[in-house]
């Protein structure tokens, strides 16, 4: 069966198909237009009742939320493409706490700037000086624990490209593309090299052409 990915004109089903074509798995993409509110259909809501994108059909079985699909494919098919989890339950472990981080520190500033500075007059509202603000100076403290930590390790979780480094593309290429703020990720020469190389990795310049 076809893996089947829904809504992946949007940032975070991109990182299920980053994931995806470094684990050589199959899929068709499956266009959902948020703007015209198609995550809300009864149908879509069938899927994924909370009306997000992405969910991913695999024959029978469906799966939603960006993390939990690339976390199950690295998992499931461990032994193909590139190793994404770790050797060892200590990279695992590394793996793991970097993919949280990316979570619950990095991602909800970067989010805030994505909405607030190129989907609010998209989707009716006006753009909030104040969070915006307020996000980047979040996220500029977050990005300096990078620099330290990319200071001792070429990638996230140590020497090699995991789940932790792939979940950050998304939104880190609205920052430093759309959004004009690739100084925050220039300005730190160790969170620089690592964004040159994994924005450079051949899967995720297959994600952007498609």
């Amino acid at each position: 069966m076809v893996v089947k990915v829904y809504g992946t004109a949007y940032a975070s089903p991109k990182r299920v198909l980053v994931c995806l074509i470094e684990k050589g798995i199959e899929f068709e993409t499956v266009p959902i237009d948020l703007i015209k509110g198609e995550h809300k259909s009864p149908e879509y809501l069938q899927l994924q009742p909370f009306g997000a994108v992405p969910v991913i059909q695999d024959g029978d079985y469906a799966l939603y939320e960006s993390r939990a699909i690339i976390r199950y494919y690295a998992e499931k098919y461990k032994s193909q493409g590139t190793e994404l989890l770790g050797k060892t339950i200590e990279e695992r472990g590394l793996v793991e706490q970097w993919l949280e981080v990316e979570a619950q520190n990095y991602h909800p500033p970067i989010y805030n700037l994505t909405l607030h500075i190129l989907f609010a007059s998209a989707l009716g509202f006006p753009p909030d000086e104040k969070i915006i603000k307020e996000s980047e100076e979040k996220l500029a403290k977050v990005l300096d624990i990078y620099e330290d930590r990319l200071s001792k390790s070429k990638y996230l979780a140590g020497e090699f490209f995991s789940l932790a480094d792939l979940s950050h593309l998304p939104f880190t290429q609205y920052l430093v593309g759309p959004m004009n703020k690739e100084y925050m990720i220039k300005s730190r020469k160790h969170v620089s090299a690592w964004w040159d190389n994994i924005s450079n990795r051949p899967s995720w310049k297959k994600v952007l052409q498609l």
